[in-house]
C-alpha cells in the first residue's frame, strides 16, 4: 500500500498547457503529465488512476467523435490547481472538432453489455463535475474537476 504523498509546497493554481494532435500515440505522455500532477496535488494512487483514465478516455472520444479519427487536428489540454480552500484539479480539453448536442453526450445502457461506448459513464464515475461547452467558433470546451 503506497503512503499518502503530500507535497512540500503547495501546488501552484498557474495551468499547465499542453498541445498535441489528435494521434492515439500521444496520449502517453499526457498520461504521464497528468500522473505527475495528479502526485504533486496529493491525490492517492487510487484517485490519480481514476483521473488519468477519465482524461485517457475523454481524449479518445474527441479523437474518435469530434475528429473522426483525423490524426493532424489541435487538442488543447489545460490542468490547473483551482478550490480555494480546498485543493481540486480543473482539467480542460479543447478540441475544433464537430459538436455534439449536450443530450447526445450520454453512456449507453449499463445492461447493454458489449466494448465501447462507456468513456461518459467512467468520466462521470470518476471525476467530481463533468460539463461541455460549445465554442462559439466551432468544437468543444470540455471541463472535467476532481476535489481532493
Amino acid at each position: 500500500m503506497e503512503a499518502e504523498y503530500r507535497p512540500v509546497v503547495e501546488f501552484p493554481d498557474t495551468p499547465i498547457m499542453m498541445s498535441i494532435a489528435s494521434v492515439p500515440a500521444h496520449l502517453p505522455p499526457v498520461r504521464s503529465a497528468l500522473e505527475s500532477v495528479c502526485k504533486l496535488m496529493g491525490f492517492d494512487e487510487s484517485t490519480r488512476g481514476d483521473i488519468v483514465l477519465a482524461v485517457d478516455e475523454a481524449l479518445a472520444n474527441v479523437i474518435k467523435h469530434a475528429y473522426h479519427g483525423q490524426n493532424d487536428k489541435p487538442i488543447e489540454i489545460t490542468f490547473r490547481n483551482v478550490g480555494g480552500g480546498e485543493s481540486a484539479l480543473k482539467i480542460e480539453l479543447r478540441d475544433w472538432g464537430e459538436q455534439v448536442e449536450a443530450s447526445n453526450i450520454k453512456s449507453r445502457d449499463l445492461d447493454d453489455v458489449r466494448p465501447g461506448g462507456l468513456g461518459v459513464h467512467i468520466m462521470s464515475r470518476c471525476m467530481s463535475e463533468v460539463s461541455y461547452v460549445h465554442m462559439p467558433d466551432g468544437g468543444t470546451l470540455l471541463t472535467m474537476i476532481k476535489t481532493l
